[in-house]
Order: structure tokens, then C-alpha cells, then sequence
């Protein structure tokens, strides 16, 4: 058996294979009430069916001005809560781990979706103020308010809440979004983070953050995405984030997920077949903790290989899966031969590709 298609552990939790669907936003809450609709339930069911060990839902705000925009999907209510219960079971019922980002855009929200518009969405067309760890705008977007200290404490509050709503709703792999320019991202990097309060600690947010998802949802797996490096002089390189994934892990992170980028407007980065494994490999020497990467690995060799020589323990895929709901299905039959117990359907085990010399038949 290959290392792509074997079983691991998140905390207490079992993935059939390390073929993770990698969160991808949708934009497709139509009524911009962040309700989850049937686009995403059939585009979750789909990844889940065809193969993948974890099926992850896009980030869902734990707030509504924590949404990058406004038909993003969230779990700030308990009738999202809901909406996404059977989601989640239909994932769990073709085999694969249900999983969710909980996510706050901060500094990013209240923007267009690519084929609605460009830039920050004005009040009167459905957006909002956005907030962030300072008021610092990112780039041409609308300059955002700063939140007070208080107003953290309940972005952390809100994260638990979201947790908790999201465990009773089925999904038992929670990842905490601290990566891509997104809130608790701009206050772990200094070129941002320049407060003057308690939260001019650069971890802090994320320690207590992680805790309290923890604590809201004990029995989950917790995984937490970083973005390694912002690909700008001065800010996030593996060594900080080497740091930031410690205390991640002794908040409770059973996981890491390591991307790069997404801060600063100002990025250079060069991009290509496993351009990011370098940084999961550095964490996962650092840390010791297991690590998912993420970034160009949907071709099956290139995955496998950067399990086998140590640089992850699972691989994230998102645009692959997107081109091909079924590609983990492919790979298993191109490593492994697809063998009998597979993940394939047995509805489908007849288009499992096979030898020529047995193929033939009704």
C-alpha cells in the first residue's frame, strides 16, 4: 500500500487515506445570509464519494464581519449550524472525515467575489466595516476599524461558540484558519501586528483561540493553517512560524496545515509542483507534530514521493479535485492498483481501472 493511501490519525479520529480536500470559499450563499445551500452540499458530498480521507468545507465565518464576503458561507447561528448538518453526514456516509474551517476574514472581509465586483463592497450593496488587528487597510481594500480589546475577547468567544455549533452539526475535524492575510494572521505577523494592548502579543490570539475551541469541542480533531511565510522582507519566515506552531500545539492542535502568503499586496512568490512543501517540511522538523501540504501536489507521484522522504504526513488538494472530484480514486488505482476494499464505490468498482487481460466482461 502506498503512504498516500493510508490510514492516519487526527487526535481521535481515523482518515481512510491522507487525500484531504483543501478548503476552498465558494461564494455561493446567494441570499448573503451565510447559509450553506445544495451547491455545497453536492460539492462536498462529491470530493467525499470520490475518494478523499478528510472533506473540508470552505471557511465558514464565525461572525458575520468575519466573512470575506457577503455570500460566504458561516456558522455564527444555529441555523447554519443546521444547514450544515447533513452535509456533514452525507461526507461521513461515503467514508470520509466531515471537516470545517472556522475562519475570520478581519482586514479582508466585505469584498466582492471575483465575478461580482472588484475591491471592498460598499455599505449600501450588502457589505460592512470591516475590522482588523489594526486599521491598516491591505492594499486598495477599504481601511478597516481597529477592534478594541474587548472585541477580541469576543472573536474569541466567537470561535468557541462556532466550534461547538459545528461538532453538534457532525464535523469532527475543526481547523482554526490563522493563514492568508486573514484576522488572526495579521495579528501573528509584525507587519501588521503593532498594537500597543495585551494583543500587541503576537501569539496571543492564537494560543487563546485554539484553547477555546478546544475546549468547546473536546473530542475533535483541531487543526490549525498557517501561512509559513508572508514573502515579504521583515515578515513570517519558518523560524516564526516554527514558534507560532509550538504554541498551537500546546493549546491543543492535534494537526498543522501549512500554506504561505496572503498578507501583503507586496508578496513575491514563485510558484510550481510542490512549491510550499519546503515550509511543511521545516515545521514538521521543527515541531515534530504532523504536518498536511498543501500547493500544486495533484499529480499522485509527487504526493506519494513527498510523504515518503518525510516532508508531510497528509497532502491537501484543492484546485485538482476541483478539475477532478474523483482523483483520489485514479491515484489509489495508479499506486495501488485499486485493490478490493478500496474506497471506491462499489456502485462504481466496474470503471476501476484493471489489468487488460481481465477487464473484459458484461
Amino acid at each position: 500500500m502506498s503512504l498516500l493511501f493510508s490510514p492516519v490519525r487526527i487526535g481521535q479520529h481515523e482518515a481512510r487515506n491522507r487525500v484531504w480536500l483543501a478548503p476552498m470559499c465558494q461564494y455561493s450563499c446567494e441570499a448573503q445570509d451565510g447559509m450553506p445551500t445544495e451547491w455545497h452540499h453536492e460539492h462536498l458530498a462529491s470530493f467525499a464519494r470520490g475518494g478523499v480521507g478528510v472533506a473540508m468545507t470552505e471557511a465558514a465565518a464565525v461572525s458575520p464581519e468575519g466573512r470575506i464576503s457577503p455570500w460566504d458561507a458561516g456558522i455564527w447561528s444555529d441555523e447554519q449550524a443546521e444547514a450544515w448538518a447533513p452535509i456533514a453526514a452525507r461526507i461521513a456516509a461515503h467514508g470520509a472525515l466531515p471537516a470545517i474551517q472556522l475562519a475570520h476574514a478581519g482586514r479582508k472581509g466585505s469584498t466582492y467575489r471575483e465575478w461580482s465586483g472588484q475591491g471592498s463592497v460598499p455599505v449600501a450593496e450588502g457589505g460592512w466595516e470591516a475590522v482588523g488587528a489594526t486599521d491598516a487597510a491591505f492594499g486598495p481594500y477599504a481601511p478597516p476599524r481597529a477592534l478594541t480589546t474587548e472585541e477580541v475577547e469576543q472573536v474569541v468567544a466567537d470561535f468557541a461558540a462556532a466550534a461547538k455549533r459545528a461538532w453538534d452539526a457532525g464535523f469532527v475535524v475543526l481547523e482554526v484558519h490563522a493563514a492568508h492575510g486573514y484576522l488572526i494572521h495579521q495579528f501573528l505577523s509584525p507587519l501588521v501586528n503593532d498594537r500597543d494592548d495585551i494583543w500587541g502579543e503576537r501569539t496571543l490570539l492564537l494560543r487563546r483561540t485554539v484553547e477555546a475551541v478546544r475546549a468547546a469541542a473536546p473530542e475533535a480533531g483541531i487543526v490549525v493553517r498557517f501561512s509559513a511565510h508572508d514573502w515579504v522582507a521583515g515578515g513570517i519566515d519558518e523560524t516564526m512560524t516554527a514558534e507560532h506552531a509550538r504554541v498551537a500545539l500546546a493549546a491543543g492542535a492535534d494537526w498543522l496545515d501549512i500554506s504561505s502568503g496572503g498578507l501583503d499586496p507586496r508578496q513575491q512568490i514563485q510558484v510550481g509542483p510542490g512549491y510550499q512543501v519546503p515550509l511543511a517540511a521545516s515545521v514538521r522538523e521543527a515541531t515534530g507534530a504532523p504536518v498536511a501540504a498543501v500547493g500544486m501536489l495533484d499529480d499522485a507521484e509527487l504526493a506519494e514521493a513527498t510523504l515518503a522522504e518525510g516532508s508531510a504526513d497528509a497532502i491537501m488538494i484543492a484546485r485538482g479535485l476541483l478539475r477532478n472530484p474523483h482523483w483520489a480514486l485514479l491515484a489509489e488505482a495508479e499506486l495501488d492498483g485499486a485493490p478490493e476494499g478500496s474506497a471506491w464505490p462499489v456502485q462504481y468498482t466496474r470503471a476501476r481501472p484493471r489489468p487488460v487481460s481481465v477487464a473484459a466482461g458484461r
